[in-house]
Parts: C-alpha cells; structure tokens; sequence
C-alpha cells in the first residue's frame, strides 16, 4: 500500500463527488441544548465548554446574521487561498444541538444558510434523542438541492462512561436515531472519542463493535482534551483525570481504523482544541505532529482501513 492512502480522507470523497476542492463553513446558529437549558442538566457534558463546539466561531444571533456570516466566510476564503479557489462550501451547523428547535425555526435557519449555488452541503450537528420524524422528514425535504448529512454523537458505547461525561442519553437512543435517519436515506457521522475518563482500548473496541452494527456513512474520531471552564477542567486540576499520550492516541486510532467498515468516510482523526483555552495535553496543539504520527503508526504496521473489519 505504498502509495495507496490508509484510509478513505474526507477532503478526496468530496472532490470526487463534486468535482473540485469543497471547504467547510462553520456556523454557529444560535442553537442551545438539552443539556444545557435544564430540560436534561443545566452542566452540559463534561468536556464542553460555554458555547459548545466551534468556541471562536462568531454566534449568529438571527436569521439574517446566519447568512451575512456565511457570505463573510465565503468572501475570507476567497482571499485566504488564493493559489487554488474554493467555489463550492459546506454549511455546517456546530455549536451545540442544531435540531433543537421548532421545525419552523430549524427550517428558516437551514434555509438561511443556502446563501446560492455554492452551497453544495448541508451539514448538521445533533445529539441522538434530538432527531425524529419531523426533523427527518425536513432534513430529507433539502436532499434535492443539496447533499445532507447528520453528525451524531456517540463519544462511547460504554454506558457508564456515558453517564460519568453527562452525555444524557442512552445507546438506543443512538441507535433509534441511526434508524429514522436510514428510512430517510440521510447520510450519518458519528463522533467517538479517545481518552475519556477511565476508559482503555478495550472500551475502544467495544465503541468499534457497536458502530459497525449501524448503517453509518462517516465518522469523526476525537481526542480528549481539557479546556478551561469545564468540569473536565476541574477534575483534572484535582488530579482526578491524567489526559492520554500521543504514543497511545496513535494505537487507538489505528485500532479504530483498522477495524471500522472500509465504506466509512473518515471525516477527523483528532479533536482540534482552541489554543487559548486548552489546558491539556499539550500534544493536542500540534496537528501536523498528530496527522503525521498516525499515517506513520499505520504505515509502520502495515493497517489501513478496514483490514480486522
């Protein structure tokens, strides 16, 4: 597999799909969460900080702000690469649960976001027990314009840890989101995390098993990091948490690729923390170290995709 890559690249699967350079636009539309506005917990889950993820990304605080921000997204890339223009964009709605909302507000918000033909993607970050048949059936209303796609937490299958992070809600729930999506033919990406608290390689490799018993399409591999104002932040200065290494961040990410479908696009194999609020570890501020070191581990041990699926 010398010049083969390891495993299916998100940027590769978007070019062939749309026949050029595709670049993602990072919205934050307003939303809150049911983890957070006291309909589940007030807390939010332990490694999230105040505004969720995409904590630099400017807050569009109405309808109107979600397409100005977009059309200034658009306009910086154009003048960030100039060597090779983008012209075709992902709208990917981040911060916290983006199908938390009446159908008519989630409606105008998505519309908002297809600025012009140069929006080729929807994309949209939720938590399982956010997504039902109305949203499914809105999501589905926008597949002939755009393509669709739905990010799904995970982070673990390990129920325990699930319920020690604050996720708040139950691997069923997962798995009947995966299910209504499927009837809707709505492409998936799931986000597992490495280094949560008190896990090991085995609860890696029951999270692997579970996801590939789901019709998934993507997926989104995370490490665990520490910022401030979270409660992560506060068990680990009480010493209660140690953040993994590289060295073992390397292994469980070639454990995950090596084992999960080879149909999978993968779309992240690392959790990018803001430098200003990242506590640790340290390593997680160096991507190239990262990307560079995982491609390395796979190489050296000739895994790629797939080989165990």
């Amino acid at each position: 597999m010398e010049n083969q890559e390891r495993y299916k690249k998100l940027n590769k699967y978007l070019k062939e799909k749309f026949g050029e350079r595709t670049l993602k636009i990072c919205i934050d539309g307003g939303f809150t969460c049911p983890n957070r506005d006291g309909l589940l917990s007030t807390n939010g889950c332990i490694f999230c900080s105040e505004r969720g993820s995409g904590e630099h990304i400017k807050s569009s605080q109405s309808i109107s702000s979600i397409s100005e921000n977009i059309k200034l997204q658009v306009q910086n890339y154009f003048k960030s690469y100039k060597a090779e223009r983008a012209n075709k964009f992902i709208a990917y709605f981040q911060n916290f649960t983006n199908t938390y909302d009446s159908i008519e507000n989630l409606k105008l918000k998505y519309d908002s976001a297809l600025i012009d033909d140069r929006i080729v993607v929807l994309a949209v970050a939720t938590r399982p027990d956010c997504i039902n048949e109305e949203i499914c059936k809105l999501l589905n209303s926008y597949k002939d314009k755009v393509y669709v796609w739905v990010e799904l937490g995970l982070q673990t299958s390990n129920e325990s840890t699930g319920k020690f992070i604050n996720r708040g809600y139950s691997n069923s729930s997962f798995t009947q989101a995966v299910s209504l999506l499927n009837k809707y033919h709505i492409d998936i990406i799931s986000h597992i995390m490495v280094g949560l608290p008190n896990e090991n390689l085995d609860d890696i490799k029951n999270t692997i098993s579970f996801l590939n018993k789901h019709n998934i399409q993507g997926l989104k591999i995370h490490s665990t990091y520490v910022i401030e104002n979270t409660e992560l932040a506060n068990l680990y200065k009480k010493g209660a948490y140690a953040p993994i290494t590289l060295e073992y961040y390397f292994e469980a990410t070639a454990y995950i690729l090596s084992h999960i479908s080879p149909n999978i696009i993968i779309h992240k194999i690392s959790g990018d923390a803001p430098k200003d609020l990242l506590i640790a570890p340290e390593w997680n501020s160096h991507k190239k170290w990262i990307m560079n070191g995982i491609e390395k581990y796979l190489k050296d041990n000739d895994l790629y995709q797939g080989k165990y699926y």
